[in-house]
């Protein structure tokens, strides 16, 4: 019989398996324990969310989206009342900016009329200086003529 009383003495397998059997039974019931509180608290936490704090949320968030969206239309037409403003600032603008081109044009044209005419004018007289320069010189070459032959 030492082989059994080596294996009381020596041999702690079979109390080892079961200490580890009791070991894993208390931590499987611990856990699911555990677990099953946490579950419940889950539970509690979205019935919560669902029956009260959704709806509220639900409502605040309809009443603030009509309120701005209610600002976001005043906002919008009165950009679009001012853009019209700035089109019709810009049209008689550019109706001013074509007036006063079409003044500068006509003034233009007539300054270089003006122009044209002076050009005409000095162009003459220019004429007429050259003739009497020519009879000028003209004459001198022949009273020269005279002094010459002498």
């Amino acid at each position: 019989d030492v082989g059994e009383i080596y294996s009381r003495l020596l041999d702690h397998r079979p109390v080892i398996q079961g200490e580890i059997r009791y070991f894993v039974k208390e931590f499987e019931e611990k856990r699911g324990l555990r677990e099953l509180r946490v579950l419940e608290n889950l539970k509690n936490a979205i019935f919560e969310t669902n029956e009260h704090i959704l709806p509220k949320c639900e409502q605040a968030m309809h009443d603030n989206l009509n309120e701005a969206f209610n600002r976001l239309q005043a906002a919008n037409d009165m950009i679009h009342r001012l853009q019209e403003r700035e089109h019709e600032e810009m049209k008689l603008q550019a109706d001013k900016l074509m007036a006063r081109g079409e003044e500068c044009v006509a003034h233009w044209e007539e300054l270089m009329k003006e122009q044209r005419n002076k050009q005409a004018e000095v162009d003459e007289e220019h004429r007429k200086a050259m003739e009497r320069l020519k009879e000028q010189y003209s004459e001198m070459e022949k009273e020269l003529a005279k002094y010459v032959s002498f």
